[in-house]
């Protein structure tokens, strides 16, 4: 098949089921067969370079990111796969950190869709983009695969690889419709991305969590490495512009590094990054690369501030663990002489009331709720209403971008405006400040 444009090429995917879109469940017994019947027609492509698999209820898209610029730092061509994206679906497929060109992302979807029409599989546009990002790292010669695993572990489509090193952030309860409702159930699921003859690295200390993890390990033979035994986060500072932070692996200890990323979870992802990084490796990373790459990390839609005067901060939270952790930076990490004010919106299937609790109590001023622009979208009169039950003054608004132009016109420049719930709600209010164009089909 081919196809006029990338605007085509992006209908064609689009046609296909949007499980980040349209909440999944588990009605159905899970199967990874149609990726790995595609992925056979096309000659198994994630068999040509060795992989790096991540997991993890939050921090996956961080570590992943982090990964793999230590990896590229060392002089080694680096694929990542990660999602979602902000702005355009290209962000997810990279080399070298550059996102793949049009001209290519339509190559290979027009491969895909020849697979599909000859074999009649049609797969998910999760699948899709797995499949392509596999087929494109092949095509690159890289010498190493990233790949975040995009829901749970055992059944994402992301786990036909045979990664030489596993790494699972941690563990809270999120997706609990497909994963399970409790955290056995859904670290279960995750370590399933363990291999045999392989490293898994463990950067939670949830003893529930770790004990799955070793059970898993021990079945399998699978090398485990677990934060507070076999590495380590031994400081983890406030800093200006981040974190200060002191890591020990395996290798190396590597003290009073610059982490120019926000929040005390941002200093796990960093040790986990550096820490899985030597495991793929065999060696420490040394000193030189791990400050200059660290000291420049850059998370888009991560506690990133995007505007002053007033100041607007956005950060990708999108469940009750992410909306903690947002509440135990923002003191810290930015300085407000004013009010705080909120933008949030998010999606279905997390408890709306667990998702707010945590910034009424630190003291915002005002809520500005909206519903992202996504059907799974919870609607802002049941967000302003959660807010309003625990003792918080919410306003109703009918877009992410009405939201913030209302909670701009109550600011002065002295005030805080943090934008939270969702990605997808992120993505619209950094289009908005920073005057960016949504690639994505409406």
């Amino acid at each position: 098949m081919r196809f006029p444009s990338y605007v085509a090429a992006l209908s064609w995917l689009e046609s296909h089921v949007d499980f980040e879109r349209i909440a999944p469940n588990r009605q159905a017994v899970p199967t990874l067969e149609p990726i790995i019947t595609t992925l056979a027609q096309l000659a198994e492509p994630q068999s040509d370079y060795p992989s790096i698999h991540i997991t993890g209820t939050n921090g996956k898209g961080t570590t992943s990111t982090l990964t793999a610029a230590l990896l590229c730092s060392t002089g080694l061509r680096v694929g990542t796969f990660t999602s979602p994206d902000l702005h355009a679906v290209n962000e997810r497929i990279a080399v070298n950190g550059e996102p793949i060109d049009d001209v290519e992302f339509v190559r290979l979807l027009e491969r895909l869709a020849d697979v599909e029409s000859v074999s009649a599989i049609a797969l998910t546009r999760f699948e899709l983009l797995t499949a392509a990002a596999l087929l494109h790292f092949s095509d690159e010669g890289v010498d190493v695969a990233v790949i975040e695993v995009g829901m749970g572990g055992t059944w994402d489509s992301t786990n036909v690889i045979a990664s030489d090193v596993a790494v699972l952030t941690n563990v809270d309860l999120d997706h609990t419709a497909v994963l399970g409702s409790t955290i056995e159930e859904i670290a279960t699921d995750k370590v399933g991305i363990f291999r045999s003859d392989a490293i898994a690295v463990v950067s939670t200390t949830n003893a529930v969590v770790v004990e799955i993890a070793r059970e898993r390990a021990a079945a399998i033979g699978t090398e485990l490495w677990l934060i507070g035994e076999n590495f380590d986060l031994e400081r983890n500072d406030l800093a200006l512009g981040g974190r200060s932070i002191t890591v020990r692996t395996p290798y190396e200890r590597y003290e009073d590094v610059l982490l120019s990323l926000h929040g005390i979870h941002q200093g796990f992802n960093g040790a986990t990054a550096i820490t899985c990084a030597e495991a793929f490796l065999g060696r420490a990373l040394g000193e030189e690369v791990v400050v200059s790459t660290l000291s420049k990390a850059k998370m888009p839609g991560r506690m990133e501030l995007i505007a002053r005067r007033p100041m607007i901060v956005v950060d990708g939270a999108h469940n009750p663990a992410g909306m903690r952790a947002l509440s135990a930076t923002l003191d810290g990490a930015f300085h407000v002489v004013g009010e705080r004010r909120c933008v949030i919106g998010m999606l279905s299937g997390r408890d709306v009331n667990d998702m707010v609790a945590p910034l009424v109590a630190l003291g915002f001023t005002e809520f500005h709720c909206c519903a992202p622009h996504s059907p799974r979208a919870v609607p802002a009169s049941v967000v302003a209403a959660a807010v309003r039950s625990i003792g918080g003054n919410a306003y109703e608004h009918p877009s992410a971008v009405a939201a913030l132009a209302h909670a701009r016109e109550r600011s002065t420049d002295e005030d805080l405006i943090v934008a939270a719930g969702s990605l997808y709600l992120v993505a619209q209010v950094r289009e908005e400040v920073l005057h960016l164009t949504s690639r994505h089909l409406d």
